[in-house]
């Protein structure tokens, strides 16, 4: 007999799979990178958003409504991530979409040998550091890397990379922080 667990994961999968073959069927790997941009940008939003999140796991709506509020908050996506999505909702699955997220993810590893680099820096990058990267990601993971790049000028200076849950925060910011705190420690907690 199967446990809850196992079941979840199972859903899961059959959700990231859809996601996954729609968008590689329609357009490729250029699909597959869109619908996983937008998974990405759709989990903060449904962070960030609680009347939306709210709204698509509610069950004061019926399953239609959730539907068909789900086709219509994500119309100007891909298709592949709009169906998924909205049939999530109107089953009342929309809380497991970060682990979507993640098992779309392992999809494009396991099926393109494909990972995504996300890079957020103060400036656009250039040319020699976009490729400095890719070779980078590419050398210690054994796979193709896809850049998303984002300009954040809050960051200051430096870069802010994240790579399968992985972190790496060299932003001005970060490292003015870590400077203070250590002067702080430093100067016995007096500020």
């Amino acid at each position: 007999m199967a446990t809850n667990r196992q079941v979840e994961k199972q859903k899961v999968a059959i959700y990231a799979d859809a996601m996954f073959d729609t968008a590689d069927e329609v357009g490729g790997k250029d699909a597959v990178l869109e619908v996983r941009n937008q998974l990405r940008s759709v989990r903060h939003l449904m962070y960030s958003d609680m009347d939306l999140s709210m709204a698509l796991g509610s069950s004061e709506y019926t399953a239609e409504e959730r539907r068909k509020l789900a086709e219509a908050a994500f119309a100007d996506c891909h298709i592949a991530f709009r169906e998924v999505v909205a049939m999530m909702a109107e089953r009342g699955d929309i809380e497991d979409l970060t682990k979507v997220y993640f098992a779309y993810a392992s999809l494009m590893e396991q099926k393109l040998r494909l990972c995504v680099c996300d890079v957020i820096t103060a400036v656009p990058l250039d040319d020699d550091l976009r490729t400095l990267i890719k070779n980078k990601v590419q050398a210690d993971l054994g796979l193709e890397a896809a850049l998303n790049e984002s300009v954040d000028k809050g960051i200051l200076g430096g870069i802010i990379m994240s790579v399968n849950g992985m972190r790496i925060d060299a932003s001005m910011i970060s490292q003015l922080n870590r400077a203070r705190y250590t002067l702080k420690e430093t100067d016995g907690g007096e500020s």
